[in-house]
This record gives structure tokens, sequence and C-alpha cells, in this order.
């Protein structure tokens, strides 16, 4: 079987995770990994001496590779991305996919232009508790969607050129549009720098998405405690999804409160509470990036769009640029102009 041949560029925090889940899979074969630091690439040759390390990744460009893994600092996304597509190369691109929306529109355009695959890494599209989730909302077993609250915390890892709305929130906003299958209409953000100057380390969001679903989500680096917690309330019932639970992912609570007809007796205005049975299914974890990884090639082998595919990319890039303005204008409410042809359809 003829393997996809594949270069990473990075080898950071990230990196290693990238190339071990690429060496496992039958159908890659890993041919160079490329970083800046010596050190790292004495970490690739120690554990994969078969795989080639450079500190320049053009090196790449001559070695037969076929598709390369970008996993650098965001503000680098674009270059790297922008250079493999232009030798014909099939990208995977750490998120968010750039910093801007234009460029991110450029690698779309691009990809499109040369047949190659463009692919974001939104992990979390490929949890299975999220695809999870997805049927839930789908289905209607929830009934009309309310709000969604989500929280991002932890302490740490400051960045250098990005806030932890750029860091973190790339995630909830992804499995946001990927759950409800839509662009939100606004987004409005407040946060604080509490240890940087000029860098929020505390963010809260607020989404309107069509229907009048409202979404909050809650993004931190400064936190005692690691949260990764999505809740969906529904008309009929509410789901939990908690990725910091290996055995209990998602809570399905038949709960709910019906308000009583309008009554001028301030005593006959009593709610109707329902509590019924919490139902945790079973869910058979396999490792996200794994799936992603595995995704990834059969999209290039297949011929076949990718799932976080590079206009996938460039909604998530569009929420947080207008999240981006409203909270250095004091959380004015941004509106959210998506374009036609980029659908949530999947």
């Amino acid at each position: 079987m003829n393997r996809v041949k594949v270069g990473v560029i990075g080898y950071g925090y990230w990196g290693p995770n990238l190339v071990r889940n690429f060496v496992e899979l039958s159908d890659s074969e890993v041919i160079a990994v490329a970083d800046l630091r010596e050190e790292r690439l004495r970490q690739v040759k120690d554990r994969y001496p078969k795989i080639m390390t450079t500190t320049d990744y053009t090196e790449m460009f001559r070695l037969g590779v076929e598709a390369v893994v970008v996993a650098t600092p965001p503000s680098s996304h674009f270059r790297f991305a922008w250079e493999c597509l232009e030798h014909n190369l099939h990208v995977l691109v750490e998120k968010p996919l750039t910093l801007d929306s234009g460029q991110a529109e450029a690698l779309v355009t691009l990809a499109e232009k040369n047949d190659r695959v463009l692919m974001v890494g939104h992990t979390f599209e490929y949890n299975p508790a999220v695809h999870a989730l997805k049927n839930l909302v789908e289905s209607g077993e929830l009934g009309d969607i309310l709000y969604i609250d989500a929280a991002r915390l932890n302490l740490g890892l400051f960045q250098r050129d990005l806030n932890v709305m750029w860091d973190l929130a790339p995630h909830d906003i992804s499995i946001l549009l990927y759950i409800l299958g839509q662009m939100p209409i606004s987004v409005s953000a407040h946060g604080k720098a509490c240890v940087f100057d000029n860098i929020h380390d505390v963010v809260y969001l607020t989404l309107t998405f069509p229907g009048n679903i409202l979404a909050h989500v809650h993004v931190s680096w400064l936190d005692p405690c690691k949260v990764r917690r999505i809740t969906v309330v529904g008309s009929k019932k509410m789901a939990n999804y908690n990725d910091v639970s290996t055995l209990e992912m998602i809570k399905i609570y038949d709960k709910g409160v019906e308000a009583p007809r309008y009554t001028n007796n301030f005593g006959e205005f009593q709610c109707s509470y329902r509590y019924g049975d919490v139902v945790i299914p079973n869910i058979k974890f396999v490792e996200p990036l794994r799936i992603e990884c595995q995704h990834f090639i059969n999209s290039i082998t297949n011929h076949t769009h990718p799932n976080s595919s590079g206009e996938d990319g460039l909604n998530v890039v569009r929420v947080l640029e207008a999240a981006q303005r409203s909270l250095v204008n004091s959380g004015h409410q941004e509106i959210i102009q998506p374009e036609p042809a980029l659908t949530l359809n999947r």
C-alpha cells in the first residue's frame, strides 16, 4: 500500500503528539520534521531514528513529501501554509488557521485553485463525546436549544504573541459551530489582562445564534482548576459534556421547568419543575487526534473534503476577529457577516 509521505513543521507543545499519530498510522509515513531548536530535533532522532530532521523546512520540498502539518505559533501559520500550498502540498494547520480572516480566505482560495486538501486542527470535532452531543442536538431529544454555556480554564500556558481568547476559544467556537451547524449572528467579549499588560488572560464571550440561541464561553489561563465543560440547555432536557471526566463525558438530565399560565394571583405563580433520570451514555473513547490525523490522510487518498476544512477554520477566525474588536471596544456587540458560500452543513 502506498503511504502518504508527511512532513511536520514544528515540534513544540503539540508537534510530538502529531508526529506520534502519523507514525503509528498504517497509511502514512513521516519523512521529515523541521524545527528551529536543535534540542527538539534531537528528541525526534532519539525516538524516530529514520525520520530526517532539519532546521530548514524548505528541505521538505525536495524530499517527495506529499502533505505537511503546520504546528508552529499561530502568527506563522499563514506563511508556512501558503508556501506549502504553493508547492502543491496538502496541508493540516493547527488552530487557529490564521490570525487574520483575509489571510485565511487566501489560503482557502489557493487550496481550491491547486486542488489540495486544507484542513484545520479543530481536534474536538473528532471527539466521540462531541459527536454524541451533536447527535443529541440534531435529534431533538433536548428539545429547542435555549442556551449553551462553555468553560475552558486552566493555570497557563501563557502565550507571548496572542491572548487567551485566540489560544483557547477556537476549541469552543469550533464545537459550537459544529453542534449547531450555523454561524453566530453577533458576539461580544469582555476580559482582563491580569499578569501581562495588553495580553488578556481571562475572557468572557457571549454569542447569539439564529433561533435566539445564546452561547457563553469563558476562557482563562488563570484558574486553579482544569475545566473543559459544555452545558447545553434545551426545552425538554439538558446535557453536560465534561472532557476532564474520562468515564462520564456526557450526562443527559431529564430536568426542566415550565412557567405557569398568566395569573394575577401571586399565590398561583408556581413554576412546574421536572426532575427525571440522569442518563450516562456509553461512549467508546478513541483519541480524537488519532481520528483527526486519519481523517486528513483519508481526505487526501479519497480526494474528499475534510470535516474541519479551511472554510471552517475561516469561519472560526471571523468569529474571533469580531470578538477581538469587541474586546478592545468595551464589549460592544459586533455583528458577524458570514460569506454565503461558506456553509456549515456536515
